[in-house]
């Protein structure tokens, strides 16, 4: 038998599926703290926090008609603001690495060349890897993805995932020690012939 305070939530949803902006308002009230506290856990400053709030809700009454009502409601809000607060998250780390190749486009362009250069022998040596390496250490390395979502991507053990990073960061040590052994006959011969 549902208590009192999830027959008074009940309600409130029912009138947020009827579009009623008075059960609407309950709804947010009533939960306010509770969705507040885990936008905080994500957000930067409060500023950040409100807007996730807002955003979270807007989804939560334009979806409304999606909750499960055999469910607890607490739940579902908390999977939807948690989600908006990732997506808030994704999208500054985005906006930060743009501001961050903007404020490297002021180098040099001899500084941007050799940059370029290097990045791009890096990326080479990274294709270089078998595919399996490659895959691992791109989601783990540079996408940030965990042991666990890489194997569920890829259809993986955790221990394989693990074991392929291993593996590929490994080769790549190998790979760079080869191009600077190499690059330094090179610098050596290029003194020898030169007479330096």
């Amino acid at each position: 038998m549902p208590t009192v305070n999830e027959e008074v939530i009940q309600k409130y949803i029912a009138g947020c599926q009827k579009h009623d902006k008075e059960s609407q308002y309950a709804l947010f009230k009533h939960f306010y703290s509770y969705a507040m506290g885990v936008c905080r856990r994500y957000a930067q400053n409060s500023d950040e926090a409100s807007d996730i709030l807002s955003e979270s809700f807007l989804k939560v009454f334009n979806h409304i008609e999606h909750y499960d009502t055999s469910k607890p409601f607490k739940s579902w809000l908390g999977k939807i603001v948690t989600n908006t607060a990732i997506d808030a998250y994704r999208a500054n780390l985005k906006f930060s690495q743009q501001e961050d190749v903007k404020d490297h486009e002021n180098i040099s362009d001899e500084a941007s060349v050799y940059g370029k250069l290097a990045y791009d022998d890096l990326l080479a040596l990274v294709r270089s890897l078998s595919p399996a390496y490659q895959a691992v250490f791109n989601l783990y390395a540079i996408d940030g993805y965990s042991h666990n979502e890489i194997a569920e991507l890829l259809g993986i053990t955790v221990n394989t995932s693990k074991s392929n990073l291993h593996k590929a960061r490994k080769r790549l040590q190998e790979l760079l020690d080869e191009a600077a052994k190499t690059e330094g006959t090179a610098r050596a011969q290029k003194q020898v012939t030169s007479g330096e």
